[in-house]
């Protein structure tokens, strides 16, 4: 398992202890946890505006149905 080193100030050190604490994690799953998440969520962001300026450059759409069927997500006939 690899380990990273992050430099903070003695009040960034106390405040990241308090919110470990208050959310009863460990400091080193919190940082894990809630940067992992951030960085998720904004390259969901990311991908999701892609998709949209895609969209509009041709927007033409298709029902849900066949995008489950196309993936082997679709009721069974």
């Amino acid at each position: 398992m690899a380990t990273i080193t992050v430099r903070v100030t003695d009040e960034e050190k106390d405040f990241l202890d308090n919110m470990a604490k208050f959310e009863g994690k460990s400091l080193s799953e919190l940082l894990k946890t809630t940067t992992l998440s951030s960085l998720e969520d904004a390259y969901d962001a990311q991908i999701g505006d892609a998709a949209y300026d895609e969209y509009l450059k041709n927007p033409q759409s298709r029902p849900l149905s066949e995008s489950l069927e196309e993936y082997g997500l679709g009721e069974s006939e």
